[in-house]
């Protein structure tokens, strides 16, 4: 064997070798993170208000996909699209929010993630214009997905925002549903991803034990400012009403009590614990003025429940009409 063809071998096997030896640390399970990537491709959605709307409209089944006037922005989006629904897939979402600066924390993300998942749902409508239901599917089962990561960890508004991402992709689903687009497979795909989602899709009461822990370190901190009225309207955006006292030790836990049975009613179906949550909210009504402005109201939280559990219904119910 000639002496260059021997030598050419042995660096070849040297650099196969060091390849194989080669190890990466393992990717993220954290889908925030790649999130955050999606977030960052994220171009400018909307060049005017008619456009803007056109999306929202399409987004909320309202209006038809229009090639003409939306390709050119889902072009531009759809790096952040696909970074987006692989995203989804992976295990776990941890937002990195940081409880203990209370009502400081960031949720720069909150926003952003409105902006991509109506995105993500015109995506699918284009999908299925075009007659690519598969990927129209599969465009809007990321969508059911990504609203549950946005829930994931945060006080009620983020459950009310995951909201608004959840329900345009179930009634994009049901709407196909409808149609006959769907193969027997894809029905079948869209009711086993659906069947496993909760019937109010997140979970309420974390949402409710998270809110009671901001209040809770929002009067710790207002007891231990130098000027509690200033922090209290920094929290509040409202200076605080005359004779303003923080709650007694004995009006807390009459508060944490009273919390922790919405936290359990928000557990059970929306249309069992009506009479349960207004029975709570009128309870808030008569307690500290503290807690009278800042506790979300139960029964609007039971209303979104509520919708959320009334289209989840009605996709299965058209899942498994013929």
């Amino acid at each position: 064997m000639p002496r260059q063809l021997m030598l050419a071998i042995a660096v070849l096997l040297i650099v196969a070798n060091a390849g194989a030896q080669t190890k990466y640390p393992p990717e993220t399970r954290n889908a925030a993170l790649r999130y955050w990537f999606a977030f960052a491709d994220l171009q400018d959605s909307a060049s005017d208000q008619d456009t803007q709307s056109l999306l929202e409209r399409i987004a909320a089944g309202e209006a038809a996909w229009d090639e003409a006037k939306l390709g050119a922005v889902l072009d531009k989006n759809e790096t952040a699209i696909v970074h987006m629904q692989r995203a989804t897939t992976l295990p776990e979402c941890d937002w990195g929010l940081a409880y203990n600066d209370a009502w400081q924390a960031s949720i720069a993300y909150a926003p952003k993630a409105r902006v991509l998942a109506r995105l993500n749902t015109v995506y699918g409508a284009r999908l299925a214009a075009r007659g690519e239901t598969q990927k129209a599917v599969d465009s809007w089962l990321a969508g059911v997905r990504f609203s549950q990561h946005v829930a994931k960890g945060g006080p009620l508004i983020f459950a009310l925002i995951a909201k608004a991402t959840l329900l345009p992709n179930l009634k994009a689903l049901t709407h196909a549903a409808h149609d006959g687009s769907l193969s027997a497979a894809q029905r079948k795909q869209i009711e086993t991803a659906i069947r496993a989602l909760p019937e109010s899709a997140f979970d309420w009461g974390e949402a409710v034990r998270l809110e009671e822990a901001g209040l809770d370190l929002a009067m710790d901190r207002i007891a231990a400012a130098k000027d509690p009225l200033r922090y209290y309207q920094d929290i509040q955006g409202t200076p605080a009403p005359q004779g303003f006292k923080l709650p007694t030790a004995a009006e807390r836990l009459a508060f944490h009590k009273l919390m922790l049975s919405a936290e359990k009613a928000l557990g059970q179906p929306p249309d069992q614990v009506n009479e349960k949550l207004k029975m709570l909210q009128e309870q808030i009504g008569k307690m500290p003025q503290f807690f009278q402005q800042l506790t979300p109201s139960f029964t609007k939280e039971n209303e979104a429940r509520a919708q959320i559990a009334a289209a989840r219904g009605q996709l299965l119910q058209a899942l498994a009409s013929k």
